[in-house]
C-alpha cells in the first residue's frame, strides 16, 4: 500500500487523528513526525497519547529530547530531536534502550536522527494549508502499511 494524505481542519482535528492513530497502532511501534516549527507534531502527540489512556499533562519534549509515559503496561517514549547538535547525542543517552518491543516510539524532527535512528513504521509529514494541516502518510513496514489501510478505512466511513 502506498501513502495516504489527510486534511485536518484545525488543533480538535489533529488531536482527535492523533486518538484514531493511538486505536490503529495499538500502542507499538516507531512514528517519525516530520513538519515545520508550528505544523501540529505535538500536537497530534498529545491526541495519540491520550488515546492511549494518559490523563496527565502531555508537553513537549523539547528540552529533555524524551518524555516516557507510562499507560499501565503500555510505555510511550515522545523524542524531540531539534536541539540535537550531532545524532551520535543519541548513543550517549542510550537511544536503543527505548526500542522495546511492547514500546511506542514518537520521533519530531528525525532528521536530526539520521545514521541513529531505526527505520520508522509509519512517517507522518505535516504542513500548513488552507487554515488547517495537510498530513501524508507513508508507511514503510508491514506495520505502517497495515495502520495507514486502517486510517483509510476509517477516512471513508
Amino acid at each position: 500500500m502506498s501513502g495516504i494524505t489527510l486534511f485536518l481542519a484545525d488543533e480538535p482535528a489533529t488531536v482527535a487523528f492523533g486518538a484514531r492513530l493511538a486505536a490503529v497502532t495499538g500502542g507499538h511501534g516507531s512514528v517519525f513526525l516530520e513538519g515545520d516549527l508550528g505544523a501540529g507534531k505535538t500536537t497530534l502527540s498529545r491526541g495519540l497519547i491520550r488515546g492511549l489512556g494518559h490523563t496527565g499533562a502531555v508537553k513537549s519534549p523539547t528540552f529533555t529530547v524524551v518524555e516516557p509515559y507510562e499507560i499501565g503496561a503500555q510505555r510511550v517514549y515522545h523524542f524531540d530531536l531539534y536541539r540535537l547538535a550531532d545524532p551520535e547525542e543519541l548513543e550517549y543517552m542510550g537511544i536503543r534502550d527505548y526500542f522495546e518491543e511492547n514500546a511506542l516510539c514518537l520521533f519530531e524532527w528525525p532528521e536530526k536522527g539520521a545514521g541513529v535512528l531505526p527505520k520508522p513504521d509509519l512517517t507522518i509529514t505535516m504542513s500548513a494549508q488552507a487554515g488547517g494541516r495537510s498530513l501524508v502518510l507513508s508507511p514503510h513496514s508491514p506495520r505502517g502499511q497495515a495502520w495507514c489501510a486502517a486510517l483509510a478505512a476509517d477516512n471513508h466511513k
